[in-house]
């Protein structure tokens, strides 16, 4: 059955609920969290309400557009892993260019959202973070090399630069502490999942570092990325972005990153920990970031 007859017999809710998992709105909620929470402090605790409601909707569009074209030229791929085979397009059913041509179109929308309602600025970090994850990692580096990850991990690391561009029209210190944060915490999240599935990217011939490298190489780099995300979280506190209380929590935080990577070296069972711990870390401390401005 092709895709189209397949979408034809399909319902509507049901049809939408496959396009709608094109955009992978649980990744971009947490982007769009990192983007507009650095707003409240860039801002000096008001943001502009349209600048706010730009990078959130802009964020959404483009940070979901880019997982579109990522589902649209990894749909090989994503038919020989177990984790993702069911998706809708390597289960054929929506036509692959549907996916392309949402995804170019949500980023054009983002594009005239971001300048319109924040600045050029933002509107062009938000493309390049686009561009970066399309071309530099799902195109370029993820089939090719084990630091594929870490390169390409740029472009999660760019909605904090949107947030902060938007709020101020410039970027500065805190907001490149800010990226760097996202950047060196890329490496030790996605290699604890990669782990866990690396039968799944052995099989799929992606050379994830835990699958080629093996654990341990990736579980000492973990650790090595986890002290440097450490190192750049407390940078808002010394620039004057954030206060004493901001600083407590990101050093505590950081703590409890670190020792989780160590102790996932004396044991699998650690692993998952490391994984969760690190969806937590990042959101809670950006959370504790967004408020700063509030406390001591």
């Amino acid at each position: 059955m092709s895709a189209v007859t397949t979408l034809a017999a399909r319902s509507a809710t049901s049809v939408a609920r496959d396009y709608l998992s094109l955009l992978k709105l649980r990744i971009v909620a947490l982007l769009d969290a990192t983007a507009v929470g650095v707003m409240i402090p860039a801002a000096h605790g008001h943001p502009r309400l349209v600048a706010v409601l730009a990078v959130l909707v802009g964020g959404t569009l483009a940070a979901g557009g880019a997982h579109a074209i990522n589902c649209w030229f990894d749909r090989d791929i994503d038919a020989e892993m177990s984790r993702t085979r069911r998706r809708p397009l390597p289960a054929g059913r929506i036509p692959a260019w549907h996916a392309l041509a949402i995804g170019i179109g949500l980023n054009v929308l983002a594009f005239a959202v971001l300048w319109g309602d924040a600045n050029l600025l933002a509107a062009g970090l938000a493309l390049a973070g686009t561009l970066i994850y399309v071309f530099v990692y799902t195109v370029w580096l993820k089939r090719s090399t084990p630091q594929n990850i870490v390169i390409g991990g740029a472009a999660g690391a760019v909605p904090p630069l949107v947030g902060w561009a938007a709020a101020t029209g410039h970027l500065d210190v805190t907001a490149l502490a800010l990226f760097g944060v996202i950047f060196f915490w890329t490496p030790p999240h996605f290699w604890a999942l990669a782990q866990m599935i690396k039968t799944d990217y052995a099989r799929a011939r992606v050379p994830m570092l835990p699958a080629i490298g093996g654990e341990r190489s990736a579980k000492r780099q973990s650790i090595v990325y986890a002290v440097l995300t450490t190192a750049v979280s407390v940078v808002p506190f010394f620039t004057g972005s954030a206060g004493a209380i901001y600083l407590a929590g990101a050093v505590v935080l950081g703590v409890g990153l670190v020792g989780l990577t160590v102790l996932d070296l004396h044991g699998r069972r650690w692993t998952r920990r490391v994984f969760t711990y690190s969806l937590a870390y990042v959101a809670l401390l950006f959370m504790l970031f967004a408020v700063s401005p509030f406390l001591p």
